[in-house]
Parts: C-alpha cells; sequence; structure tokens
C-alpha cells in the first residue's frame, strides 16, 4: 500500500513538472476522444489518490457512457494536446443539476487552488453554461466591464483574487435537466467560440494559450457524456 501510494505521487509530481505541450494535433478529421468502452487516451489526475489510492474513481465508463462522478474532485485530461479544433460535446445532468466544465488549453496541473490545471475553462454548471473561467490563463471579450466584473482592487487575470469568470451572452441555452445538451467548443488559433444548443453563448479573443489538452471536470456533481469528438474547424465564412 506504501510502495503504491509513493508510486502514485512520483507519477503526478512528473505530470506537474511537464511544460505545456509544444507539440500540439491539429485535427484532418473528426475523431472520437471517447471509445464508448473505456478510458483509453485519457488520464486522471485526481488530488485525494496521493494520499489514499483505495479512493473512488472519479471517472468511470458506464452503459457505452463517460461519466463524471463528482467526487472525489479532479480531472480526466486527454493524454494528447490539440490545437485549431472543433470539439463537440452531449452532455446531461441525470439526476440533480449541478457543476461541471470543459476544459482547453489545459497544461500544468494543478496549478490553481492545488486542484484546477493551468487553462480556460468553458462553464457547464447548470443555468450558467457557456461562462468562460480562466485558470492561470486569460482571455478577452467584449464589453469587458459588464461581462467581467470586478470588485474593488481586482484585476482581469486567472490567479487567486483575480476577477477569472466571463459572463456568457445567453440565458435559457440549456435544456431541462436530463435532456441532452450539445456543447460545441471552436479554438482557433488564440480565439475561443463556445454554442450551446446551437445558440452563441461565448467568444474570446486574445487567449494566452492556443494549444494544450483537453479535461473534464469532476466537481460535485455526476454528470454522462454520451460524445467527445475533436475535428477540424470550420471554414471561416
Amino acid at each position: 500500500m506504501i510502495m503504491q501510494a509513493l508510486l502514485s505521487i512520483m507519477a503526478v509530481m512528473l505530470l506537474l513538472q511537464a511544460s505545456p505541450a509544444e507539440q500540439a494535433v491539429v485535427p484532418t478529421r473528426v475523431m472520437p476522444l471517447f471509445n464508448g468502452r473505456d478510458l483509453t487516451g485519457w488520464k486522471a489526475d485526481v488530488p485525494e489518490k496521493d494520499t489514499n489510492p483505495s479512493a473512488p474513481d472519479s471517472f468511470i465508463v458506464r452503459n457505452g457512457m463517460l461519466v463524471s462522478l463528482g467526487t472525489p474532485g479532479g480531472h480526466l485530461l486527454t493524454e494528447k494536446a490539440y490545437r485549431n479544433y472543433r470539439l463537440e460535446v452531449e452532455y446531461r445532468f441525470a439526476g440533480k443539476p449541478g457543476n461541471c466544465g470543459v476544459l482547453v488549453h489545459a497544461s500544468r496541473l494543478r496549478a490553481l487552488y492545488k486542484m484546477f490545471p493551468q487553462s480556460i475553462e468553458v462553464q457547464m454548471e447548470h443555468e450558467n453554461a457557456g461562462d468562460f473561467w480562466c485558470i492561470q490563463e486569460n482571455i478577452e471579450v467584449p464589453d469587458m466591464e459588464k461581462r467581467r466584473p470586478r470588485k474593488e482592487g481586482e484585476k482581469w487575470g486567472g490567479s487567486e483574487g483575480d476577477a477569472r469568470r466571463i459572463l456568457n451572452l445567453t440565458d435559457g441555452s440549456e435544456k431541462p435537466v436530463g435532456e441532452w445538451n450539445t456543447l460545441i467548443i471552436e479554438a482557433r488559433d488564440r480565439a475561443i467560440k463556445v454554442w450551446v444548443n446551437g445558440d452563441l453563448v461565448n467568444e474570446g479573443f486574445r487567449c494566452t494559450a492556443d494549444r494544450g489538452k483537453i479535461a473534464l471536470q469532476a466537481e460535485g456533481s455526476e454528470v454522462e457524456f454520451r460524445r467527445v469528438d475533436i475535428g477540424p474547424l470550420s471554414v471561416p465564412k
């Protein structure tokens, strides 16, 4: 048991020391990141497992779906890094609505609060889907003062104490709890666009990263994913 815990800690330390990916895949065709059978191509980072290797898994496959059980808190990251892509995710809160997210341009693990990888989070929290959260990265949107409210003394950034949340553009884009939502994210150079069920809900530019891994969260609520596909960008109109 002790040796297993030490090996787990050493593996996490190596991941934490890894530099952001210089090489990143640019998709040329639509590919499933989730194969419907197992978590091949993904790797979990769950801090609780450092000291408690017998802690339950946060991410499982059930009935052909990738399921984030919500606890213990952590992230499921792709083994490969990507850039210039269109990501399509179908998800639902099968029980009580709650919190989750898709993180793009993920690099350094546990960069914030010893939990969140350096990234831009595309929020999936019920009734707030499409918000951006900056996590040791940054992105800009039009009308920053309105859509990225900050308290006195706060600055726009991705560190603890910064104004990290960027509000989405719409209300009512999500479907009722139990129904499937479609989340589309286009990462084009240093711009990110997000659609929820066909509605453009966020668009940012001058992102401080343009590549990285993709991550799914375990953040307190059970969420089912039946499709996670990545493909080439559409041709700009």
